[in-house]
């Protein structure tokens, strides 16, 4: 069963604020979990932002860019390829990746992250994060306020 979810929303999160937009081929889900890796790494990168083109082949899902504009935190939600693993890992070494699913296991995902990235030299971490089914009920208030922490879910650093 499928969350309902308005076409917009205001949420909150450490302070700020943020439009949600839901597309409408795009799950509840899937933007649940942009609003969750927003709030999730807000303390560590407080310039975060959903869905900004960077001009890349990839649009990240949340992301924020230095002072060059390259970017420092990618978060990607939902199905992410090899492939695209490969590409960005090689391409921004120094970026800090999280890839969040949805009541799914991470031990496949952490081997299809680790098969992806062999041979690759990075300096910055890769984060997997399960978000449980019941995350809306569990982690957003009705007004909007996103409460979450890595201690609620479980996540793996690579």
């Amino acid at each position: 069963m499928s969350l309902i979810l308005p076409r917009k929303r205001m949420i909150t999160a450490h302070g700020k604020k943020i439009v949600i937009v839901k597309g409408a081929q795009e799950s509840a889900e899937h933007v649940l979990m942009k609003a969750f890796l927003w709030a999730l790494y807000l303390p560590q990168y407080p310039e975060l932002t959903i869905e900004m083109r960077i001009g890349d082949k990839y649009k990240p899902d949340v992301v924020m860019l230095d002072e060059q504009h390259k970017p420092i935190f990618w978060g990607e939600s939902g199905q992410v390829s090899r492939d695209k693993i490969r590409s960005l890992g090689r391409r921004f070494r120094d970026t800090h990746f999280a890839i969040a699913k949805w009541e799914m296991s991470l031990a496949l995902h952490v081997e299809n992250v680790r098969s992806a990235l062999e041979g690759v030299e990075r300096s910055a971490p890769f984060d997997l994060i399960r978000f449980p089914a019941d995350s809306a009920e569990r982690f957003l208030t009705p007004g909007g306020e996103i409460h979450l922490s890595h201690d609620m879910i479980d996540w793996v650093r690579l």
